[in-house]
């Protein structure tokens, strides 16, 4: 009896009920959540490599001979609007080297679709529907949007969870009184222990770059990142919203004209040409403005939004590796006058420091290393998922899932609560799946006996 009263001790001690109260959420959070990170991890590491991935299996489309004399910009889209009947070319890509097509987006009421097109020749390399370019379709399953607005918002809450799992799975990786399991890996893959030991190594080791990746793709999220984004902005941290005091403003926003747009200026309003100012000039052009763009210095592979009405600007974007060398130019389509001219330096710090993050995860900042440092990181997202699958299964019992028990001590999801409520303030989305939860472990596993059964 004595052996029996120790062992009870022990279960009502406060660690323990800690410790089974923080794996059970993280069996829930793991539980509810793999699926997505395997998605997550696997499409994320074919971003990663979508320009070698260009340059290879799609390589007749992007890559051309330089021959003689490249074609002009207006040419060329005029090539792209004929290769789509009925439509009108909205944006034009630069070549980024002598070797490279030029991509011109063109729109009809159907759509728009990309048009490649060899610069010096005239020839169309290409069409594809613009959501259906095969790296657009890869970051459209990333994110869950290509299934519609609702099973984005599963992306932000999993981003939510996988920064849970991360913490959580460092408590229960700490070192206590184990000899194994904390670098080393027992057993042999026909053990249980073998495959704890595996999760638990891999996660410890790859924790900080796992928690990085879920914390910077946050901003592209439609709930959190559209909220930060104007917060930022309303608190002057965004981008400078100063650039803007002395020009019309239309009631579109930059990611409403280009094929691509940076977070921090995505939001920003996009001015309109002084057409009263006119006094019957003619538009300046699309060769005119390209040119405009290279004389004010904006880097090789700019895109270059054309305008759609009397009342349009010309909006030259480029978002390179080097975000220095990040910048958007609005140019007024009569005067060619600069009428907005955003660079990478201008951000202010916590700007500065989003867009940085964002190009890390997109594994652009430190060349190779870089991107193998984020692939690294999703093959250790994915070798997590499937050593919490294997572990799982071999310690469930039959007919039953297995949930970690109960703490001895309810009283400890007290604190955990303040805990949920403060994440709840940061992630509103991720708090929200949380406090249902526990409510539901609490609540409705607790009290209906088929459901106690099934998750003991």
């Amino acid at each position: 009896m004595s052996s029996i009263a120790a062992i009870e001790a022990e279960d009502a001690a406060p660690g323990v009920s800690l410790y089974r109260a923080i794996w059970r959420w993280h069996f829930f959070a793991g539980l509810l959540t793999i699926p997505f990170l395997l998605n997550l991890a696997i499409t994320g590491s074919l971003y990663l490599f979508k320009d070698e991935i260009n340059d290879t299996v799609f390589a007749y489309r992007y890559i051309v001979q330089p021959e003689g004399e490249a074609l002009s910009p207006q040419r060329i889209a005029d090539v792209a609007a004929a290769a789509v009947p009925g439509s009108v070319a909205s944006s034009y890509k630069e070549p980024a080297a002598l070797d490279r097509s030029a991509i011109v987006t063109v729109s009809t009421d159907g759509g728009s679709t990309l048009v490649f097109v060899n610069p010096y020749d005239g020839k169309v390399l290409d069409t594809v529907g613009t959501n259906e370019e095969f790296n657009t379709v890869v970051k459209h399953i990333h994110s869950l949007a290509l299934f519609g607005a609702a099973p984005n918002k599963l992306i932000e809450i999993t981003g939510g969870f996988a920064m849970v799992l991360v913490a959580t799975g460092i408590y229960l990786w700490w070192p206590r009184r184990q000899t194994g399991g904390v670098v080393s890996v027992r057993g042999t893959p026909s053990r249980r222990v073998f495959w704890r030991d595996l999760h638990a190594v891999t996660g410890a080791f790859a924790a900080i770059l796992i928690f990085f990746m879920a914390l910077t793709g946050m901003p592209w999220s439609g709930y959190w990142g559209g909220n930060v984004n104007a917060w930022l902005t309303s608190h002057d941290l965004g981008y400078p919203v100063q650039l803007w005091d002395d020009v019309p403003k239309s009631q579109k926003v930059t990611q409403d004209i280009l094929p691509k747009a940076g977070w921090i200026v995505e939001r920003a309003p996009v001015p309109l040409s002084e057409i009263a100012e006119a006094q019957g000039k003619a538009p300046i052009g699309l060769d005119r403005a390209a040119e405009i763009a290279r004389e004010i210095g904006m880097a090789p592979g700019f895109d270059l939004a054309i305008p759609g009405s009397e009342t349009g600007v010309y909006t030259a974007a480029v978002y390179p590796e080097d975000l220095a060398k990040e910048r958007t130019v609005h140019i007024d389509q009569y005067s060619g006058k600069v009428l907005v001219d955003l660079s990478f330096g201008q951000y202010p710090f916590l700007g500065r420091a989003i867009e940085w993050g964002i190009n890390v995860h997109q594994g652009q900042e430190f060349g190779r290393f870089n991107q193998f440092l984020m692939l690294a990181t999703c093959l250790a997202i994915i070798l997590s998922c499937v050593t919490g699958i294997v572990m799982w299964w071999k310690r469930r019992p039959a007919g039953r899932l297995g949930v970690p028990p109960m703490p001895p001590q309810r009283s400890v999801y007290f604190g955990l609560w303040v805990i949920v409520l403060a994440f709840a303030v940061a992630f509103p989305m991720s708090g929200l799946a949380i406090a249902l939860m526990i409510a539901f472990d609490q609540v409705v596993i607790r009290f209906v006996p088929p459901l106690k059964r099934a998750f003991a």
